[in-house]
């Protein structure tokens, strides 16, 4: 049943040219240089502090990891982080 789903899924994305990111709800990280890092399809922040930022996925865990960290905007669903970004892991 899980495959059949995931292939209609992947068919209605190309048949509707849309980006797998929104049919699948997997998360868009965008990260700029070692300084700023913007994060779509999060479902909420589950640690912060100056070093890291975990966040809820609809399937798993994002970690970032670095210093002087700062939530810069944050929205239901999208967040902006700037600082000395050193790692970011898909748990």
């Amino acid at each position: 049943m899980r495959k059949w789903r995931r292939q209609l899924n992947q068919w209605a994305a190309g048949m509707m040219d849309l980006p797998q990111d929104v049919i699948f709800d997997l998360p868009r990280v965008t990260m700029i240089g070692d300084m700023q890092l913007y994060i779509e399809n999060h479902r909420g922040v589950l640690h912060f502090s100056s070093q890291e930022l975990q966040l809820a996925l609809s399937k798993g865990t994002l970690q970032v990891l670095g210093s002087d960290l700062v939530i810069r905007a944050i929205l239901p669903e999208e967040v902006f982080i700037e600082g000395k970004i050193i790692g970011v892991r898909y748990i």
